[in-house]
């Protein structure tokens, strides 16, 4: 092939509805794959460990509808990864499952459907702890420990481009991924039909979130990326959007802790030497990037382990004098939950909008908080309920504070409503490491059969 292109509608499916307007407009294009990522560890900890998603069914069908019918019309090959948010087993045979049903429910002709499990044993892991070998632990976490492994609730791998080119390879028509890399998932059909590394991984990494790498925002829209064997080429679907030189180059540079350098099973895209160019008023065109193999394979590891149950409440503080002595209304409140249960066997947590909510103690702007604050609080427990009493402890004792200076006995925050709300259950991340595997696809088992009438 000269070239390949690719069109991804979507930059989470299912986390939100894709825009169909643009989508129809990169089908109208002639795109020789349609693909998306479904996952994120964005979300946090609980999809993974309670085995759930983040959004309703009904969004993550639209999206696969949508793309299917798009990729059985053209005659073109589907690909998803990291299915349901987490790619966890279940997760992919839910998606297994929704594709059959929109096939059978569209009279679709019988296609090939393959699809891959990331999940990982607890006990394969142990045995490599027990055999000396080490599960290296990334952004300063040590090594996996027994302990660790023990509190964990669920595992998945992160899969590179092998799984996706093995499927291929057998003529999957539509591949359902589990955990998966982002940019593997669009550099696997790169590389299958011959394109070079350096080129396919960049190609991966542009279309990754979709429309994120296009000016001005907007999220959910369509993005086309083409390959040659000299360049990688993305346009922008959606009529407003332009794919520009700064909107790509800043993309490649999203989420990295080093803004040139993308890790994946199997080596590492390098970036300070790529080369931006507007090719045209939508589409941006890129060269010199560099694939860097790997003498060891080693794949990321994700795990999730739960925590306890959760209550959470809501409270607002309009009064000056109590905004400026939040902290000292928390530490009362936090005193009353101790003489009931003591200063162990739970968590107390209170996060304070309008002060320092979103960035916590990198806020730069602590000392200045607004004229009004909302404070929410959680507590988390066992038992749901002891975790019930500790928020509704942890918040009434808020209207309750003793501070020096107060006259009143009206109290000093208010109450949008009078209960807390039981939540989902508190999960943490517990793993968060590499493990080095002799054979890429040693984690990850993949599955072909059919779908359609």
């Amino acid at each position: 092939m000269q070239s390949l292109k690719i069109i991804c509608p979507n930059g989470h499916l299912g986390f939100a509805p894709l825009r169909t307007a643009s989508f129809q407009l990169g089908v109208a294009a002639g795109p020789h794959y349609i693909a998306a990522d479904s996952g994120s560890d964005d979300v946090g900890p609980v999809p993974l460990g309670a085995d759930i998603c983040t959004s309703p069914e009904s969004w993550q069908r639209h999206d696969l509808e949508q793309m299917l019918l798009a990729a059985r019309k053209l005659g073109v090959p589907m690909i998803i990864g990291s299915s349901g948010d987490t790619g966890s087993n279940s997760r992919v045979d839910l998606y297994v499952r929704i594709i059959r049903d929109l096939a059978a429910k569209h009279g679709l002709k019988k296609f090939r459907l393959g699809y891959f499990y990331s999940e990982v044993a607890p006990e394969y892991l142990r045995a490599k702890i027990r055999a000396g070998e080490k599960v290296l632990g990334l952004d300063g976490r040590p090594e996996l420990a027994e302990s660790e492994l023990d509190a964990t609730q669920r595992i998945v791998a992160m899969a590179g481009v092998h799984p996706f080119i093995a499927l291929l390879r057998q003529g999957a028509d539509v591949i359902i991924g589990g955990r998966s890399s982002d940019a593997a998932i669009f550099a696997a059909p790169a590389i299958h039909h011959g394109f070079p590394d350096d080129l396919s991984y960049y190609l991966g990494k542009v279309l990754e979130c979709a429309s994120f790498c296009a000016e001005p925002y907007g999220g959910k829209e369509t993005v086309l990326g083409e390959i040659t064997q000299h360049d990688v080429k993305v346009t922008a679907m959606h009529p407003p959007q332009r794919c520009t030189v700064a909107s790509v180059a800043g993309h490649a540079m999203y989420e990295r802790s080093n803004p040139y350098q993308e890790f994946v099973a199997g080596g590492m895209l390098d970036m300070p030497h790529c080369r931006y160019e507007q090719f045209d008023e939508r589409t941006t065109r890129i060269t010199g990037p560099r694939f860097v193999p790997a003498d060891v394979t080693r794949v990321k590891l994700e795990g999730s382990g739960k925590v306890g149950e959760r209550y959470v409440g809501l409270c607002g503080i309009r009064d000056p004098y109590t905004i400026a002595n939040v902290d000292r209304v928390i530490e009362w409140a936090r005193n009353q939950v101790r003489e009931r249960f003591g200063s162990a066997g739970y968590e107390l947590h209170y996060t304070v909008y309008g002060r320092d909510g979103v960035m916590g103690e990198l806020e730069p702007l602590r000392d200045k908080p607004g004229h009004e604050l909302c404070v929410l609080v959680q507590g988390v427990a066992p038992s749901s309920e002891m975790a019930e009493e500790v928020a509704m402890i942890g918040l009434r004792q808020m209207f309750y504070a003793r501070l020096p200076d107060v006259k009143g006995t009206a109290g000093s925050v208010a109450f949008p409503l009078d209960e807390v709300l039981r939540a989902s259950p508190a999960y943490r991340w517990t793993l968060n490491h590499t493990v080095a595997v002799s054979d890429p696809m040693e984690l990850f088992r993949t599955h072909l059969t059919e779908a359609g009438v």
